[in-house]
């Protein structure tokens, strides 16, 4: 019999899911206390929660009869994940149960923003006629622009065409083809859309690239009198500089559900007369609550009785012999996607296809596959792993396809891939020496052999005496220790391009590389930040 802990409130018709499922125990408790929730874990083998509920690791710690984890909502801020991982504990999420609650509210703020509803009905409260006051905007032909193409950004997109609004929208793992179909117009990157648009809504989730996304500067270049919506999550918008923008007039309005804390110990957005504020109640609706728990009572029943995986956030769907056998290839895998991610941030990817020759054709590629996916995606979705990395990239319109061939050619083993964007492809290429060591052996038409970990300071430049010593001295000048060097000619002689990768000990100074790039003989410098050697993968289960 397997029981079924429930420590957070979830709806009658959840809980008849799981006490109708043979073979499954339910035991429901409300209200305890983390040490509480230690001992009853012991005896289960799996725990539904809610955001009341927060499984850190010592909780977790050494739970050898539990096996799953279900959140029934989207975030999993309340569980610590590489602990989950490192016990061998499945986590599993809802993502489709507030999609709709979400965008609905979504909207419903952009309207109440649009016609100030909210102060017009604060004022017939007063007992006030006041119709001069409030005079809003329509939305029939304004322009909606839409940050993050996911679930919710395109469910937000559908209601605002159905407004007769224009929708432009940005999502840098969205093809252009893709979003036309839905009838949006598919903007590069974020900086060409905000100028454009009348209202701006963010559906992104935090990352160190989106915190801030909207901040001072791109908000001085929006048109005077657009409004920002933020349903998504606190911080994508820097709070302090659209208040000031606002309180100067630029910007006329804004409408937020959420907040960078929760609740909010800083008033001064919310307290602005032109926005518009709710606490946080995007999902907060009778249906989205009862979505969310059937959802997670049929994925943890699926899982304890038939075996089923859905949504996991954390597992590979592989045994732990299968785990050892290949994960050398998936972490070669996971490091390509993360170096072109970064060789073609800015760019709208299309597609990724990889190759496998040697005996990497002969190891799970779908498995590599994916894994390159996660690393491709790993900077602008949240929550990607193996599991749903191919997936997510299809619903962004990347098409991902893989060729195998048994022959070895220069390397006995090789995984090439090239992502294919709207300014041309980009190629790299990796392999194994050994059992534990990878390399980079192509990149784009430069064959080379550089270390795949750490900093990496790639440098484009003309093959002529004096600019590799100028490289080196600079970088002793200021303290940046070279570890390694590898040089890829396009010719067998000097005079034509050429590209260096350094592997660097400590991150050089935007003012360094900005110096390395003065070089007349330099064409293009970049930094790229790979794991470093040995680092484990981070969805790796413990078995």
């Amino acid at each position: 019999m397997y029981r079924v802990l429930i420590t957070d409130s979830l709806s009658k018709a959840g809980l008849e899911i799981l006490k109708n499922t043979p073979g499954i125990e339910v035991d429901e408790r409300k209200g305890l206390t983390p040490e509480q929730v230690r001992e009853a874990l012991k005896e289960a083998d799996g725990i539904i929660i809610r955001s009341g509920t927060r499984l850190t690791p010592e909780l977790l710690k050494d739970q050898p009869r539990l096996k799953a984890i279900v959140r029934a909502g989207v975030g999993v801020d309340n569980i610590d994940l590489p602990a989950a991982t490192r016990e061998g504990i499945v986590v599993m999420n809802t993502p489709a149960g507030n999609t709709i609650s979400t965008a609905e509210h979504t909207f419903a703020m952009l309207l109440a923003m649009a016609r100030n509803i909210a102060p017009a009905a604060a004022s017939m409260k007063q007992n006030k006629w006041d119709r001069k006051s409030f005079t809003g905007t329509q939305l029939a032909g304004k322009t909606l622009g839409v940050v993050g193409l996911g679930r919710i950004g395109l469910s937000v997109a559908r209601r605002a065409l159905a407004f007769e609004m224009k929708v432009v929208g940005y999502d840098p793992f969205m093809s252009p083809e893709k979003a036309a179909e839905m009838g949006i117009e598919f903007c590069s990157n974020i900086d060409d859309l905000i100028p454009r648009v009348d209202f701006l809504t963010v559906h992104t989730p935090v990352t160190p690239e989106t915190m801030n996304l909207l901040n001072a500067a791109r908000l001085a270049k929006m048109k005077k009198g657009a409004r920002i919506v933020n349903c998504a999550r606190g911080g994508i918008v820097d709070e302090h500089a659209l208040a000031d923008a606002i309180e100067s007039g630029h910007i006329a309005g804004a409408a937020f559900d959420v907040f960078v804390e929760e609740p909010p110990k800083d008033f001064r957005l919310i307290n602005v007369p032109q926005v518009t504020a709710t606490p946080h109640l995007g999902a907060s609706t009778d249906e989205a609550q009862e979505l969310v728990a059937l959802e997670a009572a049929e994925i943890m029943a699926g899982y304890l009785t038939r075996n089923e995986v859905r949504h996991a956030v954390n597992m590979l769907p592989v045994s732990g012999a299968e785990m050892a056998d290949n994960a050398i290839y998936l972490d070669l895998g996971l490091r390509l996607g993360i170096l072109l991610a970064q060789l073609t941030k800015g760019q709208a990817v299309k597609s990724a296809k990889l190759q496998f020759r040697g005996e990497a054709a002969s190891k799970k590629t779908k498995l590599i596959s994916a894994s390159f996916a996660a690393g491709l995606l790993q900077g602008a979705v949240h929550d990607v792993n193996v599991v749903n990395a191919e997936m997510l990239a299809k619903e962004r319109g990347i098409e991902m396809t893989e060729s195998l061939s048994s022959e070895m050619g220069d390397f006995s083993s090789l995984v090439s891939a090239t992502v294919v964007t709207d300014q041309g492809d980009v190629t790299a290429a990796g392999t194994v020496f050994g059992k534990q060591f990878l390399r980079l052996v192509r990149l784009d038409k430069f064959q080379l052999e550089a270390f795949l970990d750490g900093l990496l300071l790639l440098y484009r430049h003309v093959d002529r005496p004096g600019v590799i010593g100028f490289i080196g001295t600079l970088c002793g000048t200021h303290n940046v220790n070279i570890a390694h060097m590898a040089l890829g000619r396009e010719k067998q002689e000097a005079g034509g391009d050429a590209l260096a990768v350094l592997n660097l000990d400590n991150e050089p100074s935007e003012a360094v590389l900005a110096e390395i790039a003065k070089n007349d003989a330099v064409t293009g410098v970049q930094l790229i930040k790979l794991p470093k050697a040995g680092e484990p993968l981070p969805w790796q289960i413990c078995q």
